[in-house]
């Protein structure tokens, strides 16, 4: 008797709860729907809201992390937006190339950073989920470009930075203080702002760039195998001579 009145409580439990998750993942999906509208029109901040109050009642909807990580790097957030690509990661482990649209937008968040390296690495990871994904291939070899400028012009900076502080110094010694303020003021105000994004045209520059020393490299090793080959020549004809 007792065990009936159990199992019969639990029923009772269990067709109590069943609605109340029925009605909290229409929740989601309404929050969700509300956030790819606002999203469509640009309207960022208000698809931010809509997409956490979906993720507050589900912790883990897919959809919901993924979408708020695009509005939050919209907005510009990018840490923000890099915590819930990988929240997202963590989520999908079913389709491998949904897992790698987000680590290539880590890697378009970092690059944003300026952190090239893990921008690097988060596009390498991309194309480990996805070798089909051509865009983040492009940008990996982009990325990959702007590393060795930098370690490249590395070696050279801080000299150049020695020779800018004592010009500096020399032009304070010859100039009044107040002009040369004013000019310092002018030289800043010249100087263009960095760009927020960098343009897909900026992109392909770069890796024509990269094509371009490639080609020149293979040219320059064509044609120091052909000298040594002309040499070796050279040197079979007087071997021959001489015999």
């Amino acid at each position: 008797m007792s065990r009936f009145i159990i199992r019969y409580i639990l029923f009772l439990v269990a067709g109590v709860m069943l609605p109340i998750a029925v009605s909290a993942q229409k929740d989601v999906r309404k929050n969700i729907r509300k956030g790819n509208k606002e999203y469509r029109q640009e309207k960022f901040s208000d698809a931010v809201k809509f997409y956490e109050n979906a993720v507050e009642e589900n912790a883990a909807s897919k959809e919901a992390n993924f979408n708020l990580g695009n509005a939050l790097y919209r907005q510009k957030e990018w840490d923000q937006a890099i915590e819930k690509y990988n929240h997202y990661t963590s989520l999908e482990q079913e389709k491998p190339e949904e897992a790698s649209a987000a680590w290539h937008n880590i890697g378009n968040a970092m690059l944003q950073k300026k952190e090239l390296q893990g921008s690097m690495e988060a596009y390498k990871m991309a194309l480990r989920l996805n070798p089909q994904d051509d865009e983040a291939r492009y940008n990996l070899a982009v990325v990959q470009k702007m590393i060795r400028d930098e370690e490249e012009q590395g070696g050279g900076e801080q000299d150049q930075q020695e020779d800018q502080q004592e010009q500096q110094q020399e032009q304070q010694q010859q100039e009044q203080q107040p002009q040369q303020n004013d000019q310092n003021q002018e030289k800043r105000a010249e100087q263009p702002d960095q760009p927020e994004q960098m343009s897909r045209d900026n992109a392909r520059q770069l890796l024509q760039a990269i094509e371009q020393d490639e080609r020149e490299t293979q040219e320059k090793v064509q044609q120091i195998k052909a000298k040594e080959r002309e040499e070796q020549a050279e040197n079979n004809r007087r071997n021959n001579k001489n015999w």
